[in-house]
């Protein structure tokens, strides 16, 4: 079972919240919150019900409990991780769950708060996960930019460009591709612009990012 509380016009304008915990009260409590701090909150009663109506690409994180029936926090985090899920992950423990939320944060989740939790602080570690999704998104936004940008080079051009990368001067690009300083040059300028690069600095901080793993 799934809900949503929020107004229908904030929904796919804002990030999203997703709460899951298998205590409807612990999980009202903590969307109606969430809500109150002007945030689009969905909330789910288990992590099986999360993974049925697992959510599409797009800007928010999850915020899980770790001891739950039929899977728990830690195996949803791990299931999560083997299917690319992006989106950062929050996870609520009890007393005497920490080694559970320990293993979690080595599973890559970002934070985890410990019951019973102080208002200000679960939104202080939603904001952070928000933010840091928020960087994700534009950094994926910008690999895709570039890698489009790249698909336009020719390939004397991409010859170029991987000289460059290997900070070679023109004339030592030259020298291995076997033709004129000049004609480096004019490689050089064209990939400059197909890359919309202002400068080397910039083109190479492009090719890098290109690099990134997502």
């Amino acid at each position: 079972m799934r809900t949503e509380t929020a107004a229908p016009t904030a929904a796919g304008l804002k990030p999203i919240v997703h709460v899951i915990d298998d205590d409807e009260a612990a999980r009202e409590s903590l969307a109606f919150l969430l809500q109150s701090a002007d945030l689009v909150v969905k909330t789910y009663e288990s992590a099986l019900h999360f993974l049925e109506d697992l959510p599409a690409p797009g800007a928010g994180c999850v915020v899980t409990d770790v001891r739950m029936p039929r899977m728990s926090g830690l195996e949803l985090v791990r299931t999560l991780n083997s299917r690319g899920f992006g989106l950062p992950i929050i996870v609520i423990t009890g007393h005497g769950d920490v080694p559970l939320a320990i293993e979690a944060m080595r599973e890559g989740v970002v934070d985890f708060i410990e019951k019973p939790f102080d208002d200000d602080l679960i939104l202080k570690a939603l904001q952070v996960a928000l933010a840091r999704d928020r960087d994700q998104l534009e950094r994926a936004a910008q690999r895709s930019l570039i890698a489009h940008r790249l698909a336009s080079l020719s390939m004397r051009e991409r010859q170029v460009l991987n000289g460059l990368m290997d900070g070679h001067a023109n004339k030592v690009v030259a020298q291995e591709l076997g033709i004129s300083p000049r004609t480096v040059e004019v490689y050089r300028a064209n990939l400059m612009s197909k890359m919309q690069a202002g400068s080397l600095s910039e083109l190479v901080r492009m090719a890098l990012l290109a690099e990134e793993r997502p």
